[in-house]
């Protein structure tokens, strides 16, 4: 008898390569967000981090393995009877936090709260409320999309798009502990759906239409229709009709959505350093100023550098 021949296995769905999506990749989803949010909050220990967060002990102990895996932490023995570790950003993780302080600073223009933590973050070296810019450190004008080109780097091409994760939220996909404000649900919202923020840095490329959006990030018509949606609904993109038989519409970038691009840019030079390999850049910014963007993040009232060292946390949070 005869035997049917088996299907060919499937060519993979390829992608441009970005670093930016690459970090994404590694840390874009809420629970990873909310513990690297809690890290640069100086929480090392493993209840301390159920306290911040709220995150089950099984899904906590998945989301330390995977960054501890990535080189992001490091687990370090401090107790021997028993055995007992806590967890320390590496340099690899503590250089996020030029990405970390520009979604505060994204926070803080749309959605400033006294309330939150994270939003009393004081720059020691000249005592104001931190206020973090990014700006282009040959001209140290402030980082803005407007002003930039973007050409391909010398790690340009395309790589396998990495595998579809749940898309749904759980019903128990919600924020936890009682110091952690829930005015942060917008954020990770938004950074902590790979769809949602990969769709944000296809518009920053200046894509609008929906099949140019599709065939750029390689998503079922479904998702991407919901992420649209989502971000409509949420003030980032808006729609404009540019057809009336049959309508179609394309989406562009309110200023909310614009004022995002720095942490696209922050992850993007974040994941140049760390993921692009021996290849190297995939992707060159230029900024207005002539020079090829090096981003750096500046304390608005006194135009000092800013880094985890410089930075001084609400006693609360410590």
């Amino acid at each position: 008898m005869v035997q049917p021949a088996k299907p060919l296995p499937r060519a993979p769905t390829l992608v441009r390569n970005s670093s930016a999506a690459r970090a994404l990749n590694l840390i874009g989803d809420r629970w990873t967000l909310l513990l690297l949010y809690a890290a640069f909050m100086g929480v090392k220990r493993f209840d301390g981090f159920i306290a911040m967060t709220g995150m089950a002990r099984s899904l906590l102990t998945d989301r330390l393995g995977r960054l501890e895996a990535a080189g992001v932490l490091e687990k370090r023995l401090y107790q021997t009877r028993p055995p007992r570790s806590d967890y320390h950003l590496t340099a690899m993780g503590q250089d996020l936090y030029d990405s970390a302080l520009m979604l505060l600073g994204w926070e803080m223009r749309w959605r400033f709260d006294t309330a939150c933590p994270s939003h009393q973050i004081i720059h020691s070296p000249c005592g104001q409320p931190l206020r973090p810019v990014l700006v282009c450190q040959a001209c140290a004008a402030p980082v803005k999309v407007r002003d930039i080109t973007l050409t391909p780097g010398p790690g340009a091409g395309f790589e396998p798009a990495p595998r579809a994760r749940h898309s749904r939220r759980s019903s128990d996909d919600t924020l936890g502990g009682v110091t952690l404000h829930p005015m942060l649900e917008r954020s990770i919202e938004v950074l902590g759906d790979r769809w949602t923020a990969y769709l944000l840095a296809a518009s920053f490329y200046g894509l609008t239409r929906f099949k140019d959006l599709q065939a750029e990030l390689q998503a079922a018509s479904n998702i991407l229709t919901d992420r649209l949606t989502r971000l409509v609904e949420r003030g980032m993109l808006e729609r404009r009709l540019y057809q009336t038989r049959p309508e179609r519409w394309e989406y562009r970038l309110t200023q909310e959505g614009r004022d995002f691009f720095p942490l696209i840019v922050a992850l993007m030079a974040w994941g140049d350093r760390w993921l692009a390999g021996e290849a190297g850049a995939p992707e060159i910014l230029t900024h207005a100023c002539g020079a090829r963007l090096v981003p750096v993040v500046r304390c608005q009232a006194c135009d000092g550098p800013v880094d985890v060292k410089t930075t001084v946390l609400p006693i609360a949070s410590r």
